[in-house]
């Protein structure tokens, strides 16, 4: 077999397996401090003496930031509740083994465990927020997460919980009329 033969195979056989290897990574977790909240669903954290901008995984929050789009309902009350519920606080951040580790904004994708002071888990922000109403489950990419979050969703859309309130959005992205 000839040195080009081999390489041409060798290349093949990577580019064959190079999309598995981006779902094989390991799961990791670092320690860090929200010092901002940009909207309902991204946040600004302090890992070490470096800022991050980081998007929760598998939700979405009615816009309030994007200067394409108009303020969407319940888009302010979605970033006030994550607001209150995660500013000034320490989280564990995790990666999905599934998702990329940033989006095309740069952007970290995590999911967000909030803490107390003693480093116990108080709260799985993404899914608190699904929950309560204040944010539809994402579900255009995988994450391990996706059938719960679809439940979540489902449940809070069941029992009017914030966003799908008839004296809200009822679950519509514009302003009721």
């Amino acid at each position: 077999m000839t040195l080009f033969r081999f390489s041409y195979y060798i290349i093949i056989l990577f580019l064959v397996l190079s999309p598995l290897s981006t779902f094989a990574k390991e799961s990791t977790s670092e320690t860090a401090s929200i010092t901002r909240v940009i909207d309902g669903d991204t946040i600004v954290v302090k890992i070490d003496k470096y800022y991050e901008k980081v998007r929760l995984i598998g939700i979405d929050t009615p816009e309030t930031k994007d200067p394409r789009k108009t303020v969407q309902c319940f888009g302010k009350e979605a970033s006030l509740y994550t607001t209150s519920l995660s500013k000034g606080k320490t989280a564990i951040l995790k990666n999905d083994t599934q998702d990329a580790n940033r989006d095309k904004y740069g952007r970290l994708l995590r999911y967000v465990y909030l803490t107390d002071k003693n480093g116990a888990t108080t709260d799985f922000l993404n899914a608190k927020l699904i929950k309560d109403g204040y944010a539809y489950a994402y579900t255009h990419f995988p994450f391990m997460y996706k059938d719960q979050f679809k439940s979540y969703e489902k449940t809070a859309r069941k029992n009017k919980k914030g966003l799908w309130s008839d004296t809200t959005c009822a679950g519509k992205r514009t302003s009721k009329k």
